[in-house]
């Protein structure tokens, strides 16, 4: 069975201006492509329950990785916030 093609094209409201999305950013994706994204996981957050501390974790280790500048024109960047945003 084909994929289909689905926009991701976020719209007023689903890009959280802190980094990351919001819930209705969320399940926008979520309804497109089928997939289960949650909410990010602070550090605070993630000491009541050891699979938000494992999600957090593998989180920070694979953002951490990518490529990319944290500053732009005296701004973060999307990934400096989304890292902050974790506790990364």
């Amino acid at each position: 069975m084909p994929k289909k093609s689905v926009s991701l094209s976020l719209g007023r409201g689903e890009k959280s201006p802190s980094g990351g999305l919001t819930a209705k950013g969320r399940a926008k994706y979520n309804n497109a492509t089928g997939s289960n994204l949650k909410p990010p996981v602070s550090a605070s957050q993630a000491k009541k329950s050891p699979t938000d501390a494992n999600r957090r974790k593998s989180f920070c280790a694979r953002m951490s990785g990518v490529k990319g500048a944290m500053v732009k024109n005296g701004k973060p960047t999307r990934k400096a916030l989304a890292l902050k945003k974790w506790d990364c």
